[in-house]
């Protein structure tokens, strides 16, 4: 089956030197690939001006840390943030777990409720539910429409003046349906909710204005966005940042120490303790301007056109099951009737397919959907018709063989 997309496609395949000649690599959502760009940025880091950050007096060190605020500065602006709001973490798991810590456990009692989706990832699940253990608060959950986005109408009916907070995924890392996410911080704050919006999925396709959004918290993971692992940003409105307590102590987060009593820097610092993942900050600094240079838009409208494509494909199988809507930014999960998606992805992989299965540690959304596990492509800035194509063989294939 000839695959062509509507729009001009891009053509980055040789800016990935991990993507070999015939491997179609479909597993984005879980993390990307990285440019060269980023490869040659982290090997600088290491090899060439490698220093400490923020304590040495000498010309490297201050060279370094320039260069990692310079990072911070960069990432700020790639989400319509301020400098001074935005944090260094190590994934976006940690900077949920960094405000339901320092924000929820100490703003929450018993009586409040915390407002979370069906679709949401596991990490922004079980850090509420131990918040709310703590506090003795209480968590309601949003069903979704029929197409599997998060029910903006049920959420306004179910909101009431004791939710003090709502955390909703941007974009769903099973789906790919996206949230009116300005629309879901208008309905939180309506009601004196503060709202976090898990970004993980959504900056690496989507332009996120977190000024224009309106919301109050804001995370994301550097790998899923071209960059290396081991880095993330949690941004959040300064006034929420600096009435927070620190999560960890430690070096850089002080003001000044003695034994008889503790003060703290202002944040970010504050919550940056220990030693930061300093060419980790240089490799996501380079990942935002590779992906700036391409474009968000072009990225969005090259994603949705593979997704269309593949949808299309996939839905004359008839023995294929699609979950999530029509318009999904970047993903499609899909079931082989009487087929574990384990299998289909064994079975995929033979013909050099790259594909997540599983629960995609969304268990509850498995519950909600009827099905143990699905399984997932997601597209990335370096795939094109001939991945399309030897997805939907390599399916093919699995029905053949299944029956």
């Amino acid at each position: 089956m000839k695959i062509d997309l509507e729009t001009r496609p891009l053509d980055l395949l040789a800016d990935f030197p991990a993507i070999p000649t015939g491997w179609a690599y479909l597993d984005t959502a879980a993390t990307a690939q990285k440019p060269r760009s980023v490869l040659d940025a982290i090997s600088r880091g290491y090899g060439e001006t490698y220093a400490t950050v923020h304590r040495g007096v000498y010309q490297r060190s201050a060279d370094m840390t320039y260069a990692f605020e310079a990072a911070r500065e960069r990432v700020a602006k790639f989400i319509g943030g301020k400098p001074e709001e935005t944090i260094f973490v190590r994934g976006a798991t940690e900077g949920i777990n960094l405000v339901a810590q320092c924000w929820a456990q100490e703003q929450l009692k018993p009586g409040d409720r915390i407002l979370l989706s069906t679709l949401e990832h596991h990490s922004n699940i079980v850090p509420w539910q131990m918040a709310a253990e703590k506090t003795g608060a209480a968590i309601d959950v949003v069903p979704l429409t029929e197409d599997h986005r998060i029910d903006l109408h049920a959420m306004e009916a179910m909101l009431t003046p004791a939710h003090k907070l709502v955390a909703l995924a941007h974009v769903s890392n099973v789906m790919g349906s996206v949230l009116d996410a300005k629309r879901a911080t208008e309905l939180a704050h309506a009601v004196g909710a503060k709202i976090l919006l898990d970004g993980c999925q959504a900056v690496p396709r989507l332009a996120v204005n977190v000024a224009e959004i309106g919301c109050d918290f804001y995370v994301f993971s550097g790998h899923k966005l071209y960059g290396p692992t081991g880095i993330g940003v949690l941004w959040g409105r300064y006034d929420l940042l600096d009435a927070m307590p620190p999560m960890q102590g430690g070096g850089s987060m002080i003001d000044r120490v003695t034994f008889a009593k503790t003060t703290y820097a202002p944040p970010p610092g504050r919550f940056e303790a220990g030693t930061p993942h300093i060419v980790g900050v240089l490799g996501l600094h380079a990942a935002c301007d590779y992906v700036d240079g391409i474009g968000l838009e072009r990225i969005h409208a090259h994603e949705t056109a593979l997704v269309r494509q593949a949808r299309e494909a996939l839905s004359h199988l008839n023995s294929v099951r699609l979950f999530g809507p029509e318009d999904s930014a970047g993903i499609v999960s899909f079931a082989v009737e009487g087929v574990h998606p384990h299998d289909v992805a064994t079975i995929l992989d033979e013909g050099n397919v790259a594909i997540r299965a599983g629960h995609h540690c969304a268990q509850p959304l498995m519950d909600a959907l009827g099905v143990p596990a699905t399984a997932r492509a997601s597209f990335g800035v370096y795939n094109g018709p001939a991945d399309i194509e030897a997805l939907l063989k390599g399916v093919e294939r699995v029905t053949r063989i299944f029956g």
